[in-house]
C-alpha cells in the first residue's frame, strides 16, 4: 500500500514538473569562434597564403571541407537537449568570407535549419570577418550593417581590426539587437593592447546606451571573441557589465558567463591556463519577465571537442597543431544563452 502512494505521488510530481516544463517557450542564441575558417583560394589583398594547397599547411580541399564537417556537427548539438532546432541565432567569428559560410550552412548537419547569413567584408589584414546565422523562422532581420572599431598605433596611425557587426531584428515578435564581435588580440602584450579592446568596449557601451535611451528596455545581446577575461577592464569597467544578476538595474548590462569564469571554467586553454574570452553580455531589459528572459548561459564542451594526448592535451581541440592538420574542431569553444517565454 504504501508503494502504491509513493509511486502515485512521483507519477504526480512528474507530471506536475512536465506541466510546469512546458509552460514556456526555450530559445537558444550562441556565439562560436570558427578558427581560421578560410577557403582554400589565396587572396590577393590578405594575408591567406597559409590557407592554401601550397601554404606551409597543405590547406586543401579535403581539409577544407573536413573542417566544414566538423563545425556544423558541432553546430547541430548546441542546444538540442533543450530544443530540437539547436540555436536560432548564432554569431560566429574567424570566418574569411560569405562562400565559406555558405559552405558551411549547407552542411548535411544543419542544412535543415535554412541558416540565413549576415556577414560583410571588414579591414583585417588577416581577411576574418564576424558574422550571424540565423533561422528565418524565429527571427526576422530588419537592419545590419558593420560599425568601425577606430583605433590608432602609438605614432597616431589608424590600426585595422574586425568591424563589429550591428543587427537587429524581431526574434519571435519582440525587438531584439545583437553586437557580434572580435575585439583585438592580445599579440605585442596584453597591457600595451588593452587600450584597443577598451575601444571595442567603448563602442558597444555607446550603441548599448543609445538604443537603451531610446527604449530602456531594449533586448541586447553584445556576444563574441573579446580576447579578454570577464575581469578584465575592457568588461568589467568600460563596458561595466554586471557579475551578479542580482546587481542589475535598469539600463545595466549582465555578463552572462561571469559565474563560469570565477569557477574555473573557460573557452580557450593557453599555456596551460583557460581564459573565457567567448562572452555572451546581456541588457537588463532580457532580465525581465514580461518576454524572453535570461535562464542560464553554458559553455558547450563535449568529450570530443578536448584534445586527448600531445602538446594541446585538455586544449580545445583546434585544426592544427602547428603545422600538422590533427583534424580538430576550433581552438574555441562555444557559448550560448538560454532564454525563456512564459506561453500564453
Amino acid at each position: 500500500m504504501k508503494k502504491t502512494i509513493l509511486l502515485a505521488l512521483l507519477l504526480a510530481f512528474a507530471a506536475k514538473a512536465k506541466l510546469k516544463a512546458q509552460e514556456f517557450e526555450t530559445a537558444v542564441i550562441g556565439f562560436y569562434n570558427l578558427e581560421n575558417l578560410f577557403d582554400t583560394l589565396d587572396s590577393p589583398d590578405t594575408w591567406d597564403t597559409e590557407f592554401t594547397p601550397s601554404g606551409k599547411r597543405r590547406y586543401d580541399s579535403y581539409i577544407y571541407q573536413d573542417k566544414l564537417q566538423h563545425l556544423a556537427k558541432v553546430i547541430s548539438e548546441i542546444g538540442t537537449d533543450l530544443t530540437p532546432d539547436g540555436p536560432a541565432i548564432l554569431g560566429v567569428a574567424e570566418v574569411e568570407n560569405r562562400s565559406v559560410l555558405e559552405d558551411l550552412v549547407e552542411q548535411p548537419a544543419i542544412a535543415d535549419r535554412n541558416y540565413q547569413i549576415v556577414h560583410f567584408e571588414s579591414p583585417d589584414f588577416r581577411g576574418i570577418d564576424v558574422a550571424l546565422l540565423y533561422q528565418p523562422k524565429y527571427f526576422k532581420l530588419l537592419s545590419a550593417r558593420p560599425i568601425p572599431l577606430k583605433i590608432y598605433n602609438d605614432d597616431g596611425s589608424p590600426r585595422v581590426t574586425r568591424d563589429i557587426l550591428f543587427v537587429s531584428g524581431n526574434f519571435m515578435g519582440e525587438p531584439l539587437h545583437i553586437l557580434v564581435n572580435h575585439w583585438p588580440s592580445r599579440r605585442g602584450g596584453q597591457s600595451a593592447t588593452q587600450a584597443y579592446r577598451n575601444a571595442g568596449a567603448a563602442l558597444c557601451k555607446q550603441i548599448a546606451d543609445s538604443l537603451m535611451q531610446a527604449a530602456p528596455m531594449a533586448q541586447i545581446i553584445i556576444m563574441g571573441d573579446l580576447n579578454d577575461d570577464p575581469a578584465s577592464p575592457s568588461v568589467k569597467k568600460v563596458l561595466n557589465a554586471r557579475k551578479k544578476a542580482s546587481q542589475v538595474k535598469d539600463g545595466d548590462l549582465f555578463n552572462a558567463l561571469y559565474d563560469h569564469y570565477k569557477k574555473g571554467f573557460g573557452t580557450l586553454a593557453w599555456r596551460d591556463s583557460w581564459n573565457l574570452f567567448d562572452q555572451l553580455i546581456i541588457s537588463s531589459g532580457l532580465m525581465k519577465k514580461d518576454g524572453f528572459f535570461f535562464y542560464k548561459a553554458r559553455v558547450f564542451k563535449k568529450d570530443y571537442l578536448i584534445q586527448k594526448t600531445g602538446k594541446y592535451k585538455g586544449y580545445p581541440k583546434r585544426t592544427f597543431s602547428g603545422d600538422e592538420y590533427i583534424a580538430g574542431y576550433s581552438d574555441h569553444l562555444p557559448v550560448y544563452l538560454i532564454l525563456l517565454r512564459e506561453k500564453k
